[in-house]
């Protein structure tokens, strides 16, 4: 008896520990995105000042997109699109 009441005392304990850790865990992923949505929010705050001083904010995307960009690949791509471009008599 006392071995089998031991492992259930363990079953419960291991059950309440992993209780524990998906609440903590739900919790963590909840605070990141209330930060993202935070911090998205002040991302569109700046691309509303810019266009209030006049700047495209389109070409704002396009320029921050390209500088994540690994400068190789960048350049392949602007490649591509100038081949493109010239195929259809666009340059």
């Amino acid at each position: 008896m006392a071995t089998s009441a031991a492992a259930v005392l363990d079953d419960q304990a291991t059950h309440s520990f992993a209780k524990e850790q998906l609440k903590a865990i739900i919790e963590r992923i909840e605070r990141l995105e209330e930060e993202k949505k935070t911090i998205s929010d002040d991302i569109n705050d700046v691309y509303g000042e810019a266009k209030g001083n006049g700047y495209d904010v389109k070409a704002l995307r396009t320029v921050i997109r390209m500088r994540k960009q690994d400068a190789n690949e960048r350049a392949e791509q602007e490649t591509i699109l100038e081949t493109y471009l010239q195929a259809i008599g666009m340059l």
